[in-house]
């Protein structure tokens, strides 16, 4: 799949803006038909009834009434008892408009408020639009240009702009949502077996002391790196899978263990030549620790908990700021970083097919290390 290069979603309401400045409503319809639209909904209210979503109108003077839905950029601050459905101009046009009069309101209050009749023939040809947009998961780099771009926030951030960038949302947000907030308590339930706050601080824990992902993959890189230091050079491959399935029985491992390291250490190696070959390790890189896998996943733990409401927003910061500086610790540059990231995630799930795994690994890599709007290119590693 071809990564797509987003201009920030702020830039939806610029399009907005300049569409209905020019009297251009096709223009308006492009730029909503490829938009994240959000309905905002008491909290409480989504808790009892997740399935389903109340749209409720509202009179906004001289008898016009309107059902409302916001734009990402324009979402207010995070709000512990507020939440948003994620929505897509589709959902608005197969919905139930029985007041023919009612308008579609998109931010509305605002300087860049637009109102939409929404009669059969309009919703039909709102469907038309959202048809003829190319409507993929994830992979696009998007930014706020609200969002923080400077100081250690956005260091953090920027570390795990990986998942934001698979996941299509903006790596420089700490705000009200990720994806929806019932999306995100699902996918947070169906992934991770959290449910509450309890056990988002336990997983975050964990990720945090990079202890979420198998340890065996960095026992074998730890290795490596010791024979390095000692003799001068990387060790061969023989030694190095002798040294570590040695040691693996020097502490105890049983045969099976022992002959996983073996393994392992030819998988790693065959990893790597990959990724030279892909361009996510220089000709003579190698990778010395899979941490950043856990780091990374910590920056968007925090995120998601967010917007689950599991947590606060000064909860969220501080422990994307922790994992920013646990990341800086391990690593000496950014493209380092993406490497230990790119090993650790496709251990774990890849199992040598290089499939989307090592794909979306490869498409973040290289969108992140060249486009002239990423964190990478505009925040210095140390």
């Amino acid at each position: 799949m071809t990564p797509q290069l987003w201009t920030p979603p702020t830039e939806v309401e610029q399009l907005l803006h300049d569409a209905g400045t020019s009297g251009d409503g096709d223009a308006q319809l492009r730029a909503l038909a490829g938009a994240e639209l959000f309905i905002g909904a008491p909290k409480a209210e989504v808790d009892a009834e997740p399935d389903t979503v109340y749209w409720r109108s509202q009179e906004i003077g001289n008898g016009v009434v309107v059902r409302p839905v916001l734009t990402r950029g324009m979402l207010p601050p995070w709000h512990p008892e507020w939440v948003f459905h994620q929505v897509t101009l589709r959902y608005c046009a197969e919905f139930q408009w029985r007041n023919p009069r009612m308008l579609l309101a998109v931010n509305g209050g605002t300087p860049g408020q637009l109102l939409l009749p929404a009669q059969p023939e309009h919703r039909a040809l709102w469907l038309r639009y959202y048809a003829e947009r190319e409507h993929t998961a994830g992979r696009r780099f998007v930014a706020l240009r609200h969002g923080v771009l400077h100081g250690p926030l956005a260091y953090g951030l920027a570390c795990g702009a990986h998942l934001a960038f698979g996941n299509g949302v903006p790596w420089n947000d700490v705000g009200s949502v990720y994806h929806g907030y019932t999306d995100e308590l699902a996918s947070l339930r169906d992934s991770w077996d959290v449910t509450d706050r309890a056990g988002w601080q336990k997983e975050l824990d964990a990720l945090l002391d990079a202890r979420n992902s198998p340890p065996e993959p960095d026992f074998a890189l730890r290795v490596r790196e010791q024979l390095r230091i000692r003799g001068g050079e990387p060790p061969s491959p023989d030694l190095w899978r002798e040294t570590a399935a040695g040691h693996a029985q020097d502490l105890g491992a049983g045969p099976g263990a022992v002959r996983h390291i073996e393994e392992l250490v030819r998988r790693i190696l065959r990893y790597e030549a990959r990724f030279r070959a892909d361009g996510l390790l220089p000709p003579d890189g190698r990778v010395r620790t899979t941490v950043a896998y856990d780091y990374s996943r910590a920056v968007n733990m925090a995120r998601w908990g967010l917007s689950a409401r599991f947590c606060t927003p000064p909860e969220a910061e501080q422990a994307i700021v922790h994992a920013g500086a646990l990341s800086r610790s391990a690593y000496t540059s950014w493209q380092e970083y993406s490497a230990g990231y790119a090993l650790g995630r496709v251990l774990r799930f890849d199992g040598e097919e290089y499939g989307p795994y090592h794909e979306g690994n490869v498409a973040a890599h290289r969108v992140l290390m060249e486009h002239p709007g990423s964190p990478w290119r505009n925040i210095p590693w140390r």
